[in-house]
Formats: C-alpha cells, structure tokens, sequence
C-alpha cells in the first residue's frame, strides 16, 4: 500500500509541479488504483509514473475548483479510447455529475466502460462534526467530512478493516490437533469436532488480529475541528499547505492553511505522520524549505511532497498473542 504524488501545485502548475492528484496504491495483489483529485495534465502524469490508467477503479474529488478537477473529462475520454472497459466510479461533491454529463456531452465523447457518480451531501462544516460513510467493501471503508472551503470541500478517511490472526498452531498441537484438513476447517472458521466429541472453536485459537491501516486526504481547507476527526490516529496525514506561516492572513482570507496549521492538525489527531501538499507556486527553492521548517519545528515528522515522490504505509505489526494456556474446547453436544 503506497502512495505517489501526481501533482502537488495549488492553483496553478509550475515547472516541477502539476496541480492536484494523488494515486493510491491500494491491493498490490490486484494492482488497484484509487485517485484523488484530478488535476489539469494528471494523465500526462501518470504516463510517466508505475500507475497503469486501466488500474483506476476509483477517483475520489475532493471539490470542484478546477486545479482538482479539470483533467477528469481527458482522463475519462482516453480510459474509453484506449478500450478499458471495467467499470469506474466517481465520488465527490454535489455538482460532479452534471460537470460530467456537460462534458461528455458537448465533446461527443463516448464511454465504452459502465461509469457511476457518487455524489455527497454538501452540508455546512458545522453540520457533520464527524465523518460520514462513503463506500466500504470487505477490506477498506473510506469516509468523508465537509471541511472549510470558499466552496464545498471535503475530506477522506481510508480505513483498512483489521487482518484476521492466523492460527496458533503451537496451542491447538497441544490438543493433538496437527497439520493438514483439520486446519483447512478451522481456517475457513468452521468448527472441528476432536474424536472424543468436543468441538474446538477456531476463534479462540487464532493469534491476534493485525491493525488496519488509516490514511487522510484532505481537499483545500483552512484549519478546522473535521480535518481533527478525519485524521484521528491516522497512519498518514496529507494536507494541504497552501501557504508558509508569514502569509497567514492570506491563508485565511482565501480559506487555506499554512504548513504550521497543518502541523498543529496532525498534533491535535494523534496522527503518526503528515505530508505537505497543494503548495503555492510563489514558494520556490529556499522558500520551500522555511515552508517545511514551518511544520517540522511544530510536528517533527513532517515531510514536502513533491511530483513523482511516493511514500509506503507499511503493514502494522501485530499484538503479541497470549501467552495464558489454550482456552477450553466446547463440551460435548
């Protein structure tokens, strides 16, 4: 599970960074790919990244402001041109489908691929204090938030449900309970019945269960208490850093933060790291690094994204299992 940065420009793009995207790596086994944000140029991006457009299942935009939007239509077009035709769904704020329609309409453009549109309830901020639920499947839930924005903007929460613990071997060998068809029922968590007819429940012979991951994206937005709960005890944190800390009034006269107030953020979540992105093109060079100084004086594990970087989330590590003897099988029925 990685991630890798498309475009980290706010606004407009400059000669080392394009406008807003971010591709998820999300199932290494399948190849998967969740964007986030669809920046003007992102396919030329993804050309020249390890992300394959037929990948794509998911795009998630954050809001409609066109530096996070105006490369879908493009995007969409080519996924069709080029013949891919499993399906592919979009989420994002109300509004999406008719820029969609609009723009498929008027170029004529044909998909060749089944495409549904999720829309969110755009509410005040104050409205949802906490994260909704967007879509969820057997391994990830993802979650969004209205944050605070000149238009409605929102946040994601990606959970990963929690891995199964394998079995204890040592423990059920202790009940002469050894390799090979026995374990394939318990595996698939069936009961096994021992001869003497006592049944052993595989729950309770599982080590425990690994944690799930948790990663927050969140759109354009000055500081406020949603960016908190979409981020509580985040894995990973990426936020928007428009500005450095000695342009805070602009930040907050055109409703962006600063890279000290996305900082002060992952503090107040309990998040383990934080990655800066969106970054004003007036910031360049030295500038850049006064801009990641900003946050690193307040949140030591901060780091600058930059087009073409990635960063992995590696698996958490699991408890370690109880040492107290195999509990009781079942009596007998």
């Amino acid at each position: 599970m990685d991630l890798y940065f498309l475009g980290t420009s706010a606004g407009v793009p400059t000669k080392t960074r394009n406008v807003s995207a971010l591709a998820f790596r999300v199932l290494t086994e399948q190849g998967n790919v969740w964007l986030f944000d669809c920046g003007e140029g992102t396919q030329q991006q993804i050309l020249s990244a390890p992300i394959k457009l037929s990948k794509i299942n998911k795009v998630f935009i954050t809001h409609l402001h066109g530096d996070h939007l105006f490369g879908l239509p493009g995007l969409l077009s080519s996924r069709s041109l080029q013949g891919i035709r499993t399906p592919l769904t979009l989420f994002g704020p109300k509004g999406l489908q008719g820029y969609v329609d609009t723009c498929l309409a008027t170029t004529g453009t044909h998909l060749v691929y089944s495409l549904e549109i999720v829309e969110l309830p755009v509410t005040s901020p104050g409205d949802q204090t906490h994260p909704f639920l967007v879509w969820s499947d057997e391994q990830f839930q993802v979650e969004a938030a209205r944050l605070e924005h000149r238009i409605p903007s929102f946040g994601y929460r990606v959970s990963e449900r929690p891995t199964r613990g394998h079995l204890n071997t040592m423990r059920l060998s202790a009940l002469g309970v050894l390799p090979g068809p026995s374990y394939g029922l318990l595996q698939r968590g069936e009961r096994l019945t021992l001869p003497d007819g006592r049944q052993i429940d595989p729950e309770q012979f599982r080590d425990p269960p690994r944690p799930g991951r948790v990663i927050t994206i969140l759109g354009d937005t000055r500081p406020c208490s949603n960016t908190i709960e979409l981020a509580r005890n985040a894995d990973l944190l990426i936020h928007e850093a428009t500005f450095a800390n000695e342009h805070q009034q602009l930040a907050l006269a055109y409703h962006h933060s600063t890279a000290a107030e996305a900082a002060k953020t992952a503090i107040a979540a309990g998040a383990q790291q934080l990655v800066l992105t969106h970054i004003s093109s007036r910031y360049q060079g030295p500038d850049l690094e006064q801009l990641l100084a900003d946050a690193q004086t307040i949140f030591s594990n901060s780091h600058l994204a930059a087009d073409g970087w990635s960063i992995e989330i590696p698996p958490k590590v699991r408890k370690t299992a109880d040492a107290s003897p195999p509990p009781p099988v079942l009596d007998k029925t």
